[in-house]
């Protein structure tokens, strides 16, 4: 053999005597045996040690291997502090090149002292890894670190225990991809402020249709028309029929169309706005919403579906932004509400209603005569004082609020306020829940200052 060969197979007997199974009997070598390179000589086999098999002997074993000093033994432990000893055992690295592993403390080392600022603390063992490991952290558990946000709120509701659909969005609804542009969002928030006027609004789906997958029938739209003194503030919201297919896709046409209207016709209504020419408006407004519901009856031809399959209700609120003009003007078709916030409580605002429909259109089809819209028109003015809150909202937040008395309080308290919420706020109120009510929602608050 030569001295290659020689040298190899003396290092896997030392090897197998230092990393062996336990009961071979064999002993790591004694501290003092030369480390096998100039000018000391190279290591004999001189058969097993007489010295202890501790892990200060094993280390060092090690280091004289690679060719490094060995390690000063640690300070003897102080009598009345040392521990009893206590057998340890030693990852091997996997080659003999690898570093050597680190060696614990003392058994007396103080702990690091605590400090003010939670930090995860590594637990030194005797048993030693390797250097790429990862260490435990410390077992107790930490607290919170400093500036972390809170737990999120959980949506409330009234009574006596939740509804019982999921507070949350559940379920999505089916999307066609030639027509992405018309998916609908779970939730619209909006808001505006000009002069007096504080406006926020907040659009969201019912639990019901967040069950089931269903696409929000509300649909909101707040838009501004023209500059200056006739500068006017239109909020329209509709809302599409039940358990219909589209139902979504009317709302939207019935916002859109009325909101067009009024758009082109805006210096007209602003001029009646400032002379409080009420009858003026009336009639406007009216004819302005049957074509609106016109075109909705000629949609549902063209998509081969009966009048009351595509069609909506709607409510809409008309604001000047002049400070000057305090008149304010909602109408309307179908179901919805319009309120007012006073020291009385919430006051209904919408008339009864007394107009049996509007006049006969003719039908592209058959020539007969047929109503425009499917309900009789809604019209009202209020003069707004400072202070005075009006709400305009979607059947599905009209209904528990003339439903459920501790509803319609819990609203009247966080609306109340001396300054009006902004829109986290105010949209946690509006989504505040009532068992049996779990249509779309829609609530438009605006506050005069």
């Amino acid at each position: 053999m030569n001295q290659q060969g020689a040298r190899r197979g003396h290092e896997d007997h030392w090897w197998r005597q230092l990393y062996g199974e336990a009961d071979t009997g064999r002993e790591a070598a004694a501290p003092g045996a030369p480390n096998g390179r100039a000018p000391h000589p190279p290591p004999r086999d001189t058969g097993p040690g007489k010295s202890p098999d501790t892990l200060d002997e094993r280390v060092n074993s090690a280091l004289r291997t690679v060719g490094c000093p060995p390690r000063p033994a640690p300070p003897a432990p102080v009598a009345s502090r040392a521990a009893p000893a206590r057998a340890a055992s030693v990852s091997a690295p996997s080659t003999p090149d690898a570093p050597p592993p680190d060696v614990p403390p003392p058994p007396d080392t103080p702990a690091p002292p605590a400090d003010d600022e939670p930090t995860t603390r590594i637990r030194r063992t005797a048993t030693t890894t390797p250097r790429d490991a990862v260490a435990a952290p410390r077992a107790s558990p930490l607290p919170a670190p400093r500036g972390a946000p809170p737990p999120h709120p959980a949506v409330g509701f009234i009574g006596d225990r939740p509804p019982t659909y999921a507070p949350e969005p559940v379920a999505l609804p089916p999307a066609d991809p030639e027509a992405l542009g018309e998916l609908v969002p779970d939730t619209v928030l909006d808001g505006a402020q000009y002069g007096s006027l504080t406006l926020r609004a907040a659009s969201q789906r019912g639990d019901s249709a967040r069950y089931r997958g269903e696409p929000r029938r509300d649909a909101l739209l707040i838009s501004r028309f023209g500059t200056g003194r006739h500068t006017l503030i239109l909020v329209a919201v509709g809302t599409g029929t039940p358990a219909v297919a589209g139902a979504h896709r009317a709302a939207h046409d019935a916002c859109a169309w009325i909101g067009g209207a009024v758009g082109r016709s805006c210096p007209h209504l602003a001029d009646d706005l400032r002379t409080d020419n009420r009858s003026a408006l009336k009639s406007g407004l009216q004819r302005l919403t049957d074509r609106g519901y016109g075109r909705l009856r000629s949609r549902a031809a063209e998509l081969d579906r009966a009048p009351q399959e595509y069609t909506a209700s709607l409510r809409c609120l008309l604001l000047p932004a002049d400070p000057e003009c305090r008149l304010r003007v909602f109408f309307g078709v179908g179901e919805g509400g319009t309120l007012r916030l006073d020291g009385d409580g919430w006051q209904d605002l919408e008339p009864t209603p007394l107009d049996p429909g509007a006049p006969p259109a003719e039908d592209p089809s058959s020539g007969a005569p047929e109503p425009a819209r499917p309900d009789p028109f809604v019209f009202g003015t209020v003069t707004a004082r400072r202070g005075d809150t009006l709400l305009l909202c979607s059947a599905g937040l009209a209904e528990p609020l003339a439903d459920e008395p501790a509803f319609a309080s819990r609203l009247a308290t966080d609306w109340s306020a001396p300054e009006p919420p902004g829109l986290t706020a105010f949209l946690a109120t509006a989504q505040i829940r009532v068992k049996g009510h779990a249509k779309d929602r829609t609530a438009v608050t605006v506050w005069d200052t």
